[in-house]
């Protein structure tokens, strides 16, 4: 361990981002719970999967998102988030992650 101030500059808070901020999630990854306290101080809990040693928040809505999508395709090892709204006016749009397909051109 260093000294104070090396140690402050180096500190890092732990953030929780939010799934949509993925370009891509595997429908594999280990889901985890963890507890936070809101604005007033009250303790809630919610979901996370760690990507590239970051916490993103999954919320309810996504995981029925996700299962609707494995419905229809349960094969479909990711899928993409969309966001829109915020606060209690969020919403999320759940689709399967289809890599998009590159047009060979020869003749240019």
């Amino acid at each position: 361990m260093g000294s104070l101030k090396d140690e402050a500059q180096a500190y890092e808070p732990l953030v929780t981002e939010n799934i949509a901020s993925l370009d891509k999630v595997s429908v594999d990854l280990d889901l985890k719970s963890a507890e936070g306290k809101d604005k007033d101080g009250n303790t809630f809990t919610y979901k996370y999967v760690e990507v590239a040693g970051k916490q993103y928040r999954v919320p309810g809505t996504v995981l029925a998102g996700i299962r609707s999508v494995l419905k229809k395709m349960p094969h479909i090892k990711e899928v993409t988030v969309d966001r829109s709204g915020e606060g209690l006016n969020t919403r999320y749009n759940v689709m399967p992650y289809i890599p998009a397909q590159v047009e060979r051109v020869d003749n240019i």
